[in-house]
């Protein structure tokens, strides 16, 4: 019997890593000049290999009411939609148990890292993918900035972004002080090349953040990380919600001069955010709009524009959303609780990215590391036992217990 289990065990858990694999090349593909038209198909093949794992894992029955609750949810979404993203996510997150999560990452890690190297070396040589683009960026010219075979210097600058914030849940409490300015540099240095400042200012601010969690013990310190770290969260949900609300108001104002204390404050967010506020209106319906939006959204929401918050809302609806962001936050104070502080400011970066980009709200699920940790702590996050563990933890306490009482009353 123990065999047969060992043997089941690495079957589900091969399935789980090619998966992964997978999912992580079909995310290198979309970022280099080459566009996969089995794209569609991929995704059914990994989506069977995460059910495998599933079906050849020990579930307790708690945890198994939450997958069915959540799977619900996906189906529901796939019926009204046509999107299958969140009936792939859920299967994945239930994949995940057992799954040495740090492994999993570090393999993640290097592999988009190396996929990365190899587009930029292709591109710098030649052979595939142009090295930079000319054409005006909203910035009231033609500039020319650098690619290096991602077809967008944002592209390039946001891959940057999301190794370093990955590279810092995985190593940043081995780094010494100055491994921070050296990763810092680094993102400096890809930043004179693809202009990209929103990539830029986030990953500062994790760095910071992790430099603040890595060399100080103080408590209070700690404390106050954390309530900025939600701070940022709940602010990066709230300000995309009110600019999806009141994007219209600068529509008004070109096209009817409609003008009012409101929309001077959006048009100057409008302009911080390189015009992405007008995009929203830009279009037939103004999709992406808080108008768009419904309880689950309709099959032909699919609009790519980017703010990814605002893309939660519009490509998945109101209910899937909201559920999402409340496990964002419920994620993001198990973290803190169990003194996974890393794990913590990379939920924190992917959200104040996901204001101004799009890259972790899309059909890939290897491009949003929010989900790993999911799949890493889901079982933790809502308190899901079995009898046998409820049993040995309530055993703990009562030894515990009656070696106080044996202290006090000898």
């Amino acid at each position: 019997m123990e065999k047969q289990k060992e043997i089941i065990s690495k079957i589900g858990n091969y399935s789980f890593c090619l998966s992964v694999i997978v999912e992580v090349v079909l995310v290198i593909i979309d970022k280099s000049a080459y566009t996969n038209p089995l794209e569609g198909k991929i995704f059914q093949v990994t989506f069977f290999l995460f059910l495998i794992k599933v079906c050849l894992t020990e579930y307790s029955k708690k945890e198994w009411i939450i997958i069915a609750a959540f799977g619900v949810l996906g189906a529901v979404s796939y019926y009204i939609t046509g999107r299958n993203e969140i009936i792939r996510l859920i299967m994945f997150v239930a994949a995940c148990k057992n799954i040495e999560m740090q492994k999993c990452l570090k393999l993640v890690f290097y592999l988009t890292l190396a996929g990365s190297v190899v587009i930029i070396l292709l591109s710098i040589t030649g052979i595939f993918g142009e090295i930079s683009l000319t054409q005006n960026y909203g910035r009231g010219g033609m500039e020319t900035r650098y690619t290096l075979g991602m077809g967008h210097p944002n592209a390039l600058q946001c891959m940057v972004w999301a190794l370093t914030v990955l590279g810092l849940y995985l190593y940043g409490e081995k780094m010494k002080w100055y491994h921070y300015l050296l990763v810092l540099a680094m993102n400096f240095g890809f930043f004179l090349l693809s202009d990209s400042r929103t990539s830029l200012i986030v990953v500062s601010i994790a760095i910071f953040m992790t430099w603040i969690v890595r060399f100080n013990r103080i408590k209070l310190i700690k404390n106050l990380v954390f309530s900025g770290g939600l701070a940022i969260t709940a602010f990066s949900v709230g300000i995309s919600v009110l600019v999806a609300k009141n994007a219209i108001l600068l529509w008004d104002y070109v096209w009817h001069f409609i003008d009012s204390p409101k929309r001077i404050i959006y048009q100057k967010i409008n302009d911080m955010l390189n015009g992405r506020i007008y995009t929203l209106v830009e279009t037939e319906g103004y999709q992406g709009t808080i108008a768009t939006w419904s309880l689950f959204a309709k099959p032909e929401n699919d609009n790519y524009f980017d703010m990814g918050w605002v893309r939660v809302f519009y490509w998945y609806g109101i209910i899937p959303a909201c559920i999402f962001i409340i496990c964002i936050f419920i994620l993001l104070i198990y973290c803190y609780k169990k003194k996974e502080y890393m794990a913590f400011i990379l939920v924190v970066s992917f959200s104040l990215y996901s204001v101004i980009e799009a890259h972790a709200i899309s059909v890939y699920l290897a491009r949003n590391y929010v989900f790993f940790l999911f799949g890493a702590y889901w079982s933790g996050m809502f308190h899901l036992q079995d009898d046998r563990e409820e049993y040995i933890w309530n055993s703990y306490k009562l030894v515990k217990n009656r070696k106080k009482k044996e202290k006090i009353c000898p």
